[in-house]
């Protein structure tokens, strides 16, 4: 009886443990700070990760998605596929987390070169979903033709992920 009562709580936190994993798909909206905010006004951008639950409390996984930046006075759109690895840390105990995704965010635009890609965040989580406040940053070069500028694009950023099971 006792091997049974064990084997069973175990089963249980198993299955706890793997609810935690899975995919995410949200998007977001942002306001461009630093070098990124002289040329766009504002960002637009979809987010999608897979993660893993290592320990309680911790999930590890991948992300990717687009940000679009929207072009202000002389200067055209831009936007970045980030590919990165993705960390989130829940406290027990409360609905808020911390994470932080770490890569390469891929530029989609000629003559803006990709670049180191960070992006912490602090969030709200729901049973569906998770609520969070980002600062994205992406370092890079930008290819003016007559000269080269490093830069660093970033954005203050308000998103939404949905859990998917």
């Amino acid at each position: 009886m006792k091997k049974l009562f064990l084997l069973s709580a175990f089963a249980l936190l198993g299955g706890a443990a793997q609810a935690q994993e899975g995919f995410k798909l949200g998007g977001h909206i942002g306001i461009p700070v630093g070098d990124a905010s002289d040329a766009s006004s504002f960002t637009l951008g979809v987010d999608a990760a897979y993660m893993w639950n290592i320990t309680k409390g911790l999930d590890l996984g991948v992300t990717t998605g687009y940000s679009h930046f929207f072009g202000k006075d002389n200067f055209d759109d831009f936007g970045f596929i980030p590919v990165a690895v993705s960390g989130k840390y829940k406290f027990s105990g409360a609905p808020i987390f911390v994470g932080l995704d770490l890569g390469y965010g891929i530029s989609v635009k000629d003559g803006v070169d990709g670049g180191f890609y960070a992006q912490p965040k602090f969030g709200y989580q729901m049973s569906k979903g998770e609520l969070y406040l980002g600062y994205q940053t992406i370092s890079n070069k930008r290819d003016y033709g007559w000269y080269t500028a490093n830069w660093n694009v970033g954005a203050v950023n308000i998103g939404y992920n949905f859990f998917l099971k």
